[in-house]
């Protein structure tokens, strides 16, 4: 079975290093860049299906590359923050990121995020595949 690939942004090592063992403890494959730039540019080569982004790195801002995925991918989207301000979390959900945590953040409250939006996108995905098959059995 193919393990689901989560790309990590964070200028921080030592939260990119917590995240990502965190996250294959519970069986995701994690690649981890140290900016924005770095992940948006590998993930238009090879997209990953989940996104944890800081606000705050060097080159582009979180907010600017969630802008950017959103032009090309619903890909589902955390951002992380030291800033905590209402602007913030609103300017993030509007650029259409799932969820907002301001740091320090708890790990596991991240990986349980994580769990449950996979889990939405999963039983999305049975629901419709079940809608798909009553379709064509109606049409017999």
């Amino acid at each position: 079975m193919k393990k689901n690939l989560i790309y990590v942004a964070d200028d921080d090592v030592a939260i990119r290093d917590v995240v990502k063992v965190f996250l294959e403890k519970y069986g995701y494959a994690v690649s981890c860049f140290d900016n924005g730039d770095l992940l948006l540019a590998e993930f238009e080569k090879n997209p990953s299906d989940f996104v944890i982004l800081d606000v705050l790195m060097p080159g582009s801002s979180g907010f600017a590359i969630c802008r950017e995925l959103r032009k090309i991918s619903y890909v589902p989207i955390i951002m992380l923050t030291a800033r905590d301000g209402d602007m913030d979390y609103q300017t993030a959900m509007d650029l259409g990121c799932d969820d907002f945590f301001s740091k320090p953040v708890s790990t596991m409250s991240i990986v349980c995020r994580v769990n449950a939006i996979f889990r939405r996108i999963e039983y999305e995905r049975i629901k419709h595949e079940a809608a798909q098959a009553l379709a064509l059995g109606t049409t017999k």
